[in-house]
C-alpha cells in the first residue's frame, strides 16, 4: 500500500535510536525527507547515513529536548534544511526518579520536560510550518502507562498529559488542517533500550516475564510500533484525529520486571 508520503518532510524527535529510529527509517522508505534529533553525535550521524542510503534527504541535529530553545531550534533548522515540515513525531520520553516518596520535585520536572513539555514545544514550533504547506499530521508517542496506573506516577501522569494534549489539539488545530494523534506502545524491545538491559542481566527471569505478561510470549519491536506511527501520519489515516491508539500486543497493563 502506498501511504501517500512520498515527497513529504517528516521530523522525529529522539530519532537516532529505538522507536524514533525505526520511525525515521520507515518514513524514508516511504519517500519522505527526514529530520531527526538526538543527544549523541555518533549515533545520530549513523542514523542519518542510513536514511540517506535509502535515497532521501536527511538532516540530523544534536539536541537535548529539555534544554531551553532546543526543540524549536531542531524544528526550524530542519525545516530550513529540508524545505518545510509536513509531519512530526514527538517521540522522546523517559522517567526520572522512583516512587512518590523517593522522587524529588526535580525528578517530576525532568520527567514532564522529557515527555509532555517537549511535545508541546515541538508541536508549537512545527504547526506554522505544517499549516503553511496546507496541513499535515502529528503523532505523540505516549505509553500504555498513560491510562493504566502503575508505579512511578510521574511517568504515567506525563504520558496521560500527552494523550490529552493530542485530543485537545485535534480540535484547536482543525482549521489549520493539522491532525494530532497519540500512539501508546506497550513494553518494546530494541538494541540499547532498557528492556534489552534487563534481558541481558537476567535471561531466564526475562523469558519467564515475557511468557507471563504477553499473549505472544514476547515484547513488541520498534519496527512494529513504527508501522502504526507512519500509517497515522499518512493521508491513509486522514479521518483519524484526536485518537489514542494502543500498540501493545494485548499486554494491556504496564509491566514491572
Amino acid at each position: 500500500m502506498d501511504l501517500g508520503l512520498r515527497g513529504k518532510v517528516g521530523l522525529v524527535t529522539g530519532g537516532s535510536r529505538g522507536i524514533g529510529r525505526a520511525t525515521a527509517l520507515q518514513l524514508a522508505a516511504e519517500g519522505c525527507a527526514v529530520g531527526i534529533c538526538g543527544r549523541t553525535a555518533e549515533t545520530l550521524e549513523g542514523t542519518v547515513a542510513e536514511l540517506r542510503a535509502l535515497g532521501v534527504p536527511a538532516h540530523g541535529i544534536v539536541a537535548d529536548v529539555t534544554g531551553t530553545g532546543e526543540v524549536e531550534r531542531f524544528v526550524d533548522e530542519s525545516a530550513e534544511a529540508l524545505g518545510g515540515v509536513d509531519v512530526l513525531v514527538a517521540n522522546v520520553g523517559g522517567s526520572s526518579g522512583e516512587t512518590l516518596l523517593e522522587a524529588s520535585m526535580d525528578d517530576w520536572q525532568r520527567t514532564f520536560d522529557l515527555n509532555l513539555f517537549h511535545a508541546v514545544r515541538a508541536i508549537r514550533a512545527a504547526v506554522p510550518h505544517i499549516a503553511g504547506r496546507g496541513g499535515g499530521s502529528v503523532v505523540n508517542v505516549a505509553s500504555i502507562s498513560g491510562w493504566k496506573p502503575a508505579p512511578r506516577a510521574q511517568y504515567g501522569a506525563a504520558k496521560a498529559g500527552e494523550i490529552f494534549l493530542a485530543g485537545a489539539l485535534a480540535w484547536e488545530l482543525g482549521a489549520q488542517r493539522v491532525r494530532v494523534n497519540t500512539l501508546s506502545p506497550g513494553s518494546t524491545l530494541f538494541p540499547g533500550g532498557g528492556w534489552e538491559g534487563r534481558q541481558t542481566d537476567d535471561p531466564e527471569g526475562f523469558a519467564a516475564f515475557e511468557q507471563r505478561e504477553f499473549p505472544w510470549g514476547r515484547l513488541g519491536t520498534a519496527e512494529e510500533i513504527a508501522n502504526v506511527i507512519v500509517f497515522l501520519l499518512s493521508p491513509r489515516a486522514n479521518w483519524i484525529n484526536g485518537a489514542n491508539i494502543p500498540v501493545d500486543g494485548a499486554q494491556g497493563r504496564p509491566s514491572i520486571f
